[in-house]
């Protein structure tokens, strides 16, 4: 007879022992524990290796420098009362790349340490007295376990070789005071997610990254034929940002659309305006496009000291200058350097009201840490958070994420998994990768063909039975249900099982797990 969907139980088992993830919230759920991206946790992390075959939709589990197959994102998460802590690959669970240049992305786990950032400063309301620069390397990560950069691709102009120094130029870092934009200089090698791996390997964001707020559903289009990802600048119906990633002194980053009055939540939602502009003579700035101006004068922002400013002989290139040719050539035009910027603050605007000074009128949110104190989804008292910044055609405003300074001292970064352990109490609140409970769906029977189809969440690279009963007493093993996931999850049909003239549960169990990369698991 045909067996109704009823009749059937469905249960995920493994055979290993698991450390189960849970949600053991601090007694008021922090965002800095819970905003974690980890659905996708169970998936291999893939790349694109060539635009060919990232137009074919062809990608892989492995490449040049990551031999085997790794799982993406964050894979553990644990709190203290002082800090949070994350273990990841860093690596995206969107497919990554191609990249225009040589470098490729690899797993950033180690056996000996963890990242950490502060608990309890987001909230606070005092106006930030530090001033610390944003070094190289990760200042933050996003919610994906990638890592975010600052504006800053690491080299400079070199005034005694009058040019910029460069990845291959052989002439060191540069002078450090004209510091080049990444996000125009490095854009060629950015993929369509705007991100990129440095020669260790660590994937990361300049600018924008519209991967992460695809997967969170922030306002992004992605075209499954192209593989290209887009602003939706069609649309007038807008919500507010989701918190995107962390920084080091503990403050949120969030997409580009935050509450229009930054104390009401009711007041609509609308794109975040960055403070700076470009040095071109508007809203009272030196025009460095004027010759006799040049780049002769560091913006106030840049200043450690600012009754000081370059002395003779560190002046940068006029704006109309290049050098090298062919690949080689470089253009100096406005917005070349961090310093072609200016904040608008220093200028005498006020932020979060439209201000006139000299003639021009302007309005910004943001001040010059691209920062505001606000109302949020996660902080309706309210939270120092920045945004990450758009123009209104969706491109990248300077200077993206977080300015050249942190608000807030940056505390956190790379510690040892002892100094982790030596935190009393230590709460863990998820551990994925291996350790994910796998959860089913809901199975479904064709009443046409007797065919019963089953569905559940797995881990990639996980080998998995069937197995039925009619009794739930004893189990047989359906060797024709034996599989190994391609993916985080699994469909498997039972030919005909419907009619069956008894009741029939199912379960399943993991018996195996495929040769991963399980550094810093």
């Amino acid at each position: 007879m045909k067996m109704k969907l009823k009749h059937m139980i469905f249960r995920a088992i493994t055979t290993m022992a698991v450390l189960f993830a849970t949600a053991v919230l601090p007694l008021r759920a922090d965002p800095l524990v819970t905003s974690w991206f980890t659905n996708n946790t169970g998936k291999y992390a893939r790349i694109y290796t060539s635009t060919g075959n990232r137009s074919l939709g062809i990608s892989s589990t492995t490449w040049t420098g990551q031999t085997s197959p790794t799982y993406a994102g964050v894979h553990e998460i644990d709190y203290s009362s002082s800090w949070v802590y994350i273990r990841n690959t860093g690596l995206a669970s969107y497919v990554m790349g191609p990249w225009n240049n040589p470098n490729l992305p690899k797993n950033q786990g180690t056996a000996t340490t963890v990242y950490r950032f502060p608990r309890n400063v987001a909230g606070a309301t005092n106006t930030p007295v530090t001033k610390t620069v944003t070094s190289m390397g990760a200042i933050g990560f996003l919610v994906d376990g990638v890592a975010v950069y600052n504006t800053s691709d690491g080299f400079s102009y070199s005034v005694s070789n009058a040019k910029d120094a460069t990845p291959n130029g052989g002439i060191g870092s540069g002078d450090g005071i004209w510091n080049r934009d990444a996000g125009t200089n490095e854009s060629g090698s950015f993929d369509y997610a705007l991100n990129h791996p440095q020669p260790s390997g660590q994937y990361h964001a300049h600018v924008n990254p519209l991967g992460v707020r695809y997967v969170l559903g922030d306002n992004v289009n992605y075209d499954s034929s192209t593989k290209i990802y887009s602003e939706n600048t069609n649309t007038t119906i807008l919500k507010h940002s989701p918190i995107i990633g962390w920084m080091n002194d503990g403050l949120p980053l969030y997409g580009p659309y935050g509450y229009s009055d930054p104390t009401n939540s009711a007041s609509g939602v609308r794109r975040m305006i960055s403070g700076y502009v470009l040095r071109d003579g508007s809203y009272g700035t030196a025009n460095l496009n004027n010759s006799s101006v040049g780049r002769t004068k560091l913006p106030t922002w840049a200043l450690a000291n600012p009754a000081t400013n370059i002395q003779a002989g560190q002046a940068g290139p006029l704006t109309t200058y290049s050098t090298g040719s062919g690949n080689s050539l470089i253009s100096y035009t406005l917005g070349h350097y961090a310093e072609d910027y200016e904040y608008l603050g220093d200028l005498g605007f006020m932020q979060g009201v439209t201000s006139t000074v000299s003639n021009y009128t302007a309005f910004y949110d943001l001040n010059k840490y691209n920062a505001r104190y606000c109302v949020t989804p996660e902080y309706p008292n309210g939270t120092w958070a920045y945004f990450s910044t758009i123009k209104a055609d969706g491109s990248g405003a300077f200077p993206y994420n977080v300015a050249r300074y942190f608000m807030n001292t940056p505390s956190g970064g790379s510690t040892s998994i002892s100094n982790m352990n030596s935190e009393t109490p230590l709460t863990l609140y998820f551990k994925g990768g291996t350790n994910i409970h796998e959860t089913l769906g809901s199975p479904s029977v064709n009443n046409a063909n007797g065919n019963v189809t089953l569905t559940w969440s797995a881990l990639e690279g996980g080998s998995y039975q069937v197995l039925v009963s009619s009794n739930l007493s004893t189990w047989t093993t359906n060797s024709s249900l034996t599989t190994t996931a391609t993916n985080n999850s699994v469909s498997e049909v039972e030919t005909g099982a419907a009619s069956a003239s008894s009741k029939r549960f199912y379960r399943t169990r993991r018996t195996a797990v495929a040769t991963y990369d399980s550094t810093g698991y």
